[in-house]
């Protein structure tokens, strides 16, 4: 049967009719004359232009003054939770690596089973309580000295650091305040040079 009789066309003009009207036939002559937005043809149904539909923002509101970045408050939950899995893992890799060496001469038995689990459990909890309380201090003075120099830079994350080494250490005397402080510096120094490393990279390039 030919699609384009008018018999076949009246039709299904009439069943659109019973549903609330057909959709217009447009040839393909029609169509070729549609302008082009870009490279998106003006849609001949909706008669939209598709460039409103094209987001190329983002798509998310913001508070007035609000960053696009999380801050430091924001960041610290996810700094402690993540040290705590992180301790909590490798605790549990070495209790496992510190319960087969001490048990080593034992025959596979319930006591050595209890005792391997003892030293798993034992291990992760430490390791997640010693790292949980380091993330602790560091996020607690990044948000501290953030509010009290009403910035966020790297000085921040090199000043937490440091504090949190020194107060960590801080049972250990004069030596141990001085040597905990050293490795906060350190290991906040190069997060900050890790970070900047592509900027500092291209505005040492761009000189030559």
């Amino acid at each position: 049967m030919d699609n384009n009789a008018p018999g076949s066309g009246g039709a299904r003009g009439g069943f659109g009719s019973l549903f609330g009207g057909g959709s217009p036939e447009y040839s393909h002559s029609e169509l070729a004359g549609v302008p082009l937005t870009g490279m998106s043809p003006l849609s001949p149904y909706l008669n939209v232009d598709p460039r409103y539909l094209v987001q190329d923002n983002d798509e998310f509101i913001l508070p007035t003054g609000a960053n696009k970045t999380r801050g430091r408050f924001e960041l610290a939950f996810f700094t402690i939770g993540g040290c705590c899995i992180t301790g909590a893992a490798f605790g549990t890799v070495n209790g496992l690596r510190m319960g087969l060496k001490e048990t080593r001469d034992m025959t596979w038995s319930k006591p050595r089973n209890v005792q391997i689990l003892n030293m798993v459990t034992r291990q992760g909890a430490s390791w997640a309580n010693t790292l949980g309380s380091v993330a602790l201090l560091y996020s607690a003075f990044g948000v501290a000295i953030e509010k009290a120099r009403g910035a966020e830079d790297d000085v921040n994350t090199v000043a937490a650091g440091t504090l949190t080494g020194m107060l960590f250490k801080s049972t250990g005397g004069l030596r141990g305040v001085a040597r905990g402080g050293l490795v906060g510096l350190a290991m906040s120094g190069a997060y900050a040079l890790y970070n900047n490393w592509d900027h500092l990279m291209g505005s040492s390039t761009s000189h030559f």
